[in-house]
C-alpha cells in the first residue's frame, strides 16, 4: 500500500510545474538540552537558570518557502531572545542552523549562507541522502494525513564545559534514528532544515535531540514566492566550514581563559 502511494505521489510531482505549485511552511523547533553542570562550580539556582535559558535559546521559528524542486529555509527574527546570565558564555556549534539555507532537490545540492564571528561564508555541498524506511503508521498534523518514515545516521556529538582552571571535552560517534512524518497531500520532496527525500512535505521530524513541527502552511499564495540562491560569502565546503568553526571556537576559548577572573563558566554544545 505504501509503495503504491509513493508511486502515485512521485508521478504527481513530475506532472506539476515547479513554477505553478508553491507554498510557505512555518516550523517550530525545539532542542533537547541535557548537559550535566558541575555542582561545585554552580549552585542549584544557577543551574536551573542556565537550563531554562538554554531551553528558550533553542525554541525558534523558521519558514520554508518551496516549490517542487527548490526551497529556502530561514529563521524568523526573534526580538525577545533570552540574554546570557552574568558570568556565562554560550557557544553553539554544529547546530545545523543557517542564516539562509537553499536546497535544490532536483540537483541534490544545497547552498547555506552562514555568518561566523562577523564573517560571511557560502557553504556549497551535496545534500545528504537519507535512507528512509517508509512505515504504515499514520497520524494527523493539522488538517493533513501524515505517514511515518525513519532513517539511521551516524553523527559526531560534542559537549564541553570549561572554567579558567579546568576544561573537559569529549567527541563521540553516535548512531541516531531520525523519525519523520510526511504528507503525500503536499506533493513536494522537501522539509525543514536539510531534511528531504520523502514522497511528500515533511511536517514533523525528530532526531532525538531536536524536533521540528510544522504549525502553519500556505499553499499557492496570490503573491508569487521568490526562491533565490544566496550568493554572498566566501565559498567553502561543509567539511571546511566545520574545520573553520572548530578552530575559531578554540581560539575564542583560549583567549577568554587567559583573561578570565575565575568566575566565568563557558558551555559549548555541538552535534
Amino acid at each position: 500500500m505504501i509503495r503504491l502511494i509513493v508511486l502515485i505521489i512521485l508521478l504527481s510531482i513530475e506532472n506539476i510545474s515547479a513554477q505553478d505549485f508553491q507554498g510557505i511552511a512555518t516550523y517550530q523547533t525545539n532542542r533537547k538540552f541535557d548537559v550535566k553542570l558541575d555542582s561545585t562550580q554552580l549552585n542549584s539556582e544557577m543551574q536551573k537558570q542556565i537550563h531554562e535559558m538554554m531551553k528558550k535559546q533553542f525554541q525558534k521559528e523558521f519558514t520554508l518557502r518551496f516549490n517542487t524542486t527548490e526551497s529556502v529555509y530561514e529563521e524568523e527574527e526573534n526580538l525577545g531572545a533570552p540574554q546570557p546570565a552574568s558570568g556565562v558564555r554560550i557557544m553553539v556549534t554544529g547546530s545545523g542552523a543557517s542564516d539562509i539555507l537553499y536546497k535544490n532537490n532536483k540537483q541534490e545540492r544545497f547552498v547555506a549562507q552562514r555568518e561566523m564571528l562577523g564573517k560571511m561564508f557560502l557553504v556549497k555541498d551535496t545534500l545528504t541522502n537519507y535512507d528512509w524506511k517508509l512505515e504504515n503508521k499514520t497520524k494527523k498534523i493539522g488538517n493533513y494525513n501524515c505517514y511515518k518514515a525513519t532513517a539511521k545516521r551516524t553523527i559526531e556529538r560534542m559537549i564541553s564545559m570549561s572554567t579558567n582552571t579546568d576544561s573537559e571535552e569529549n567527541v563521540e560517534k553516535e548512531e541516531i534514528t531520525i523519525t519523520a512524518w510526511y504528507t503525500p497531500e503536499i506533493p513536494v520532496s522537501n522539509g525543514p532544515s536539510t531534511f528531504w527525500g520523502l514522497p511528500g512535505l515533511i511536517m514533523e521530524v525528530n532526531d532525538g535531540q531536536q524536533s521540528m513541527l510544522c504549525s502553519k502552511i500556505i499553499l499557492n499564495p496570490k503573491k508569487k514566492i521568490e526562491i533565490k540562491e544566496p550568493t554572498k560569502g566566501k565559498v567553502v565546503t561543509e567539511t571546511k566550514f566545520e574545520e573553520i568553526t572548530l578552530k575559531k571556537m578554540t581560539e575564542m576559548q583560549d583567549r577568554r581563559s587567559n583573561r578570565d577572573d575565575g568566575n566565568n563558566i563557558q558551555i559549548r554544545i555541538g552535534g
